[in-house]
């Protein structure tokens, strides 16, 4: 898939189209994410350098880090928040959160292993193998708990910041994350799409073992 003609994958309820200093902007971060994904096959994660993966970008070092504050969020970074947040503000407005994310999580993963699943999978891969990225990972999770939670304030009435809705993100970010964590120590093998209907179904029956 090459990376400059990339453009974010469409959901049911998605924003209108990029303008074009947005279309741009687009295309120079997917640049870079490629371009450290090619590096890292060839080479290894800690002998790819900023400096390279900018050259093979055709970007400066300064524009790689106008887009990623580190090397780990440029393997991290995706352009699936924006979808989620309109998959999920499309969902009926009686429908229960666990069943309105559960939909939601699952038509945005289902979205991104068929148009970007040898991303997936190296990144996935990366996050096994890097200590550094999967700490990260946990860190940047962060941006996507506030937008779930904004959206499921809206649909509930509470408050982002009510100690319920934090509780509910966190419960079903934490079983995404160790959903995928476990797909790739597994050797990537199994449904993954199953495996977080799975971990879903655990959360909804009350954690019993």
């Amino acid at each position: 898939m090459a990376a400059t003609s990339h453009t974010p994958p469409t959901a049911p309820g998605a924003q209108p189209p990029l303008g074009l200093r947005e279309r741009k902007k687009l295309r120079t971060r997917v640049a870079i994410r490629k371009a450290t994904y090619r590096l890292i096959a060839e080479q290894g994660y800690d002998a790819t350098t900023i400096e390279q993966i900018a050259e093979a970008a055709e970007v400066s070092p300064s524009t790689v880090f106008r887009y990623f504050a580190t090397k780990e969020d440029i393997v991290l970074t995706d352009e699936y928040d924006p979808i989620m947040e309109a998959s999920l503000r499309s969902r009926p407005a009686d429908e229960p959160p666990l069943v309105a994310v559960r939909l939601m999580m699952v038509e945005t993963l289902t979205t991104f292993i068929a148009t970007d699943s040898e991303e997936l999978r190296q990144r996935t891969r990366l996050m096994v193998e890097v200590p550094a990225i999967r700490a990260r990972m946990t860190e940047t999770m962060s941006d996507t708990a506030k937008l779930l939670a904004q959206v499921l304030a809206a649909r509930t009435g509470r408050s982002a910041g009510d100690l319920k809705i934090r509780i509910f993100v966190a419960a079903v970010l934490g079983a995404l994350r160790e959903v995928t964590l476990y797909w790739a120590e597994q050797g990537q093998t199994g449904d993954l799409v199953a495996m977080v209907n799975e971990a879903l179904d655990t959360l909804e029956g009350g954690l019993l073992l």
